[in-house]
């Protein structure tokens, strides 16, 4: 591509680039456009074997000049993946796999049919859907930080530019530094990071500090179950990189960094394209169409510490130093990056900037509720029928969350909880179905935002071992540097192994809760301050549960292990012994066709193949 000097070049590109995604999308001259799903998930499920197989076999019909194909971002519908959709129909299909291809081409490229059995079917009508707009994951969703996933090439800057790509810059540097932090401000916009501080408020303080300032992407995605940054870094890269713009612009920075955990290959080789596209083209580097701001782009690779998405151990790591956090004051935006004025924003966070920068404050503000505006990505997960990534209207109730776009709790399970905010959050239950998610209502509640993590969770999950996973992950995650968060941490894991193990007593429960406290109170970052809340709100939602495994010795889910025991019944049981055959320690013993299967509790590991391979449904737990 061409370098862009000028605000005027800027224009011409966007909109011939408006012009040539337009006609791809809308199938100019009779040619037409299969894009497939380029996101971690669908790819792990062989969608760019899927997408050579396209070619290979278009190529062999003499049409690769009239279809084209490519791959896009992630379409959000983890759970059907892989997608490909065809343009300009807008056909959508689901769970495709690399022998569905000549069927799709035959019938849909060549003879103009649609493939009715890769249509998705509305599990509630039993219709068949065509379009994505018409699928109800997707009709309550509304996409500001997922802007153009799904839609362009995260590998190619024409058509990020035929999205609206750096148009936000160009309106920011037409205006003062000071009208830029003030959009910003006015917009709204709350750090998407899980603190949920105000965006604009933090520029402000760095904007008046002095010498060299730097722009930091957080990038270090580490909560059970999240890829929100993952996916808008993967879908759309120049989005990101034109929000740390602007945000460079507005302070006064001239450098900036991605800091991206190494396990996100994908989203860090597409990063790397990008800054290099928009350095070819002008957008980043010296003078920036054509005035006196000069910006340049770094990534820095996590080694996948959690710690580490807390920003002043991040900054640690970043000068290569251990990820260990500071105490504050001073606040980065102060001293923070090489003791420099440093703003930290996460992906998220910097992907709505351009949308704000674009569109305005107003119409930013115009979403969400009083205190919160926007949007919110969550990766949706656990017990629920549509797993996927899902951009949501703050305000959007935990119901509308759960059911109407989750689509509800599979096999007619019963809804048990909903941890948001990872293992710093808290779990709601259906008492909160009817709250609205903003970031101050969720902390009302005993949970918080975090930066987008719903694990849903029905009956058969056990909300002491629920904790008890949470605080594993805590534990093997503390940097150790203070001695709450180090010990205390250790100690509740302790604490509520002996109680899912069975040996625990009512005076541990006491102590639970004290060290809780102590944690929350006495350490050093935010990991340490919320490390307890998973055990906190579980506490206060299911102390039943709790008492049940101290007092009755058993655990009400049939979750743990040491609490409960499989048995056969006799007059159920077939005497075919498939169950004996399946067993890996040879604890179940009996004669086929004559005497009933009975499972020895003593050599039983509590593996449950025999429950999971008998046909007749004669095995329970108790």
């Amino acid at each position: 591509m061409e370098k862009i000097r000028t605000f005027e070049e800027l224009e011409n590109a966007s909109a011939s680039c408006i012009k040539c995604l337009s006609d791809k999308l809308a199938g100019f001259e009779g040619k037409r456009a299969i894009v497939l799903c380029g996101g971690t998930g669908c790819i792990s499920s062989h969608s760019t074997e899927i997408m050579e197989e396209f070619k290979k076999q278009l190529e062999e019909k003499g049409l690769e000049n009239e279809v084209s194909v490519n791959q896009v971002g992630c379409f959000g519908f983890c759970s059907q993946g892989p997608f490909v959709k065809i343009y300009p129909e807008d056909t959508l299909y689901r769970l495709v796999k690399i022998e569905d291809v000549s069927e799709i081409v035959e019938t849909d490229i060549v003879g103009k049919e649609v493939v009715s059995r890769l249509l998705y079917v509305d599990p509630k009508t039993g219709e068949k859907v065509t379009k994505q707009e018409d699928i109800n994951f997707y009709k309550k969703q509304r996409r500001i930080a997922l802007h153009a996933c799904g839609q362009i090439n995260p590998e190619d800057i024409h058509e990020a530019l035929g999205a609206g790509a750096f148009k936000g810059l160009a309106r920011a540097l037409k205006m003062t530094r000071e009208e830029v932090v003030n959009e910003v401000l006015n917009s709204g916009l709350r750090g998407r990071g899980g603190a949920g501080f105000p965006t604009g408020r933090k520029w402000m303080f760095a904007m008046n500090g002095d010498g060299d300032k730097y722009v930091v992407c957080n990038g270090d995605e580490g909560d059970p179950g999240a890829f929100m940054d993952r996916s808008i870094l993967e879908g759309n890269p120049l989005g990101v990189i034109e929000g740390m713009v602007i945000a460079g612009y507005a302070i006064g920075a001239q450098n900036g960094y991605f800091y991206v955990r190494a396990e996100y290959p994908i989203a860090v080789n597409r990063l790397k394209i990008a800054i290099k596209q928009a350095e070819e083209a002008g957008l980043l580097g010296d003078n920036i169409l054509g005035t006196d701001f000069s910006f340049r782009v770094h990534i820095r690779l996590g080694a996948g510490a959690f710690v580490c998405g807390e920003e002043t151990a991040l900054l640690n790591s970043i000068q290569g130093q251990r990820g260990m956090p500071r105490p504050r004051p001073p606040f980065p935006a102060v001293k923070g990056l090489w003791d420099r004025p440093t703003i930290v924003n996460n992906v998220e966070t910097l992907a709505c900037v351009p949308f704000i920068l674009r569109e305005g404050a107003e119409e930013f503000a115009k979403c969400g509720t009083e205190k919160s505006k926007g949007t919110k990505v969550f990766a949706l997960g656990g017990k629920v029928n549509n797993v996927g990534l899902v951009e949501v209207p703050m305000g959007t109730t935990l119901k509308e969350l759960i059911y109407d776009i989750g689509g509800g709790i599979p096999n007619g399970k019963k809804f048990k909880a909903i941890q948001t905010g990872g293992p710093s959050g808290g779990c709601l239950t259906e008492e909160d179905l009817d709250a609205e998610i903003d970031f101050d209502n969720l902390v009302a509640r005993g949970s918080m935002m975090g930066s987008g993590g719903a694990i849903v969770m029905d009956e058969d999950n056990c909300m002491v071992d629920v904790a008890k996973f949470y605080m594993e992950f805590i534990c093997d995650e503390s940097c150790g540097k203070c001695s709450p968060c180090r010990i205390g941490t250790r100690r509740m894991l302790e604490i509520l192994t002996k109680i899912t193990d069975g040996k625990a007593t009512m005076d541990d429960l006491t102590q639970l809760e004290e060290i809780s406290k102590t944690i929350k109170d006495g350490s050093l970052c935010a990991l340490g301050q919320t490390a307890a809340n998973p055990v906190i709100s579980t506490l206060t939602h299911f102390k039943d549960e709790y008492i049940a495994h101290i007092v009755d010795k058993k655990c009400p889910a049939k979750v743990c292990k040491n609490l409960m025991q499989y048995k056969i019944n006799p007059d159920i049981c077939k005497k075919c012994s498939l169950c004996a055959k399946q067993c890996p320690v040879g604890a179940i013993t009996g004669v086929v066709g004559k005497e009933a299967f009975v499972i020895d509790p003593q050599k039983c590991i509590k593996c449950g193949m025999c429950m999971s391979s008998c046909k007749f449904k004669a095995i329970s737990k108790e």
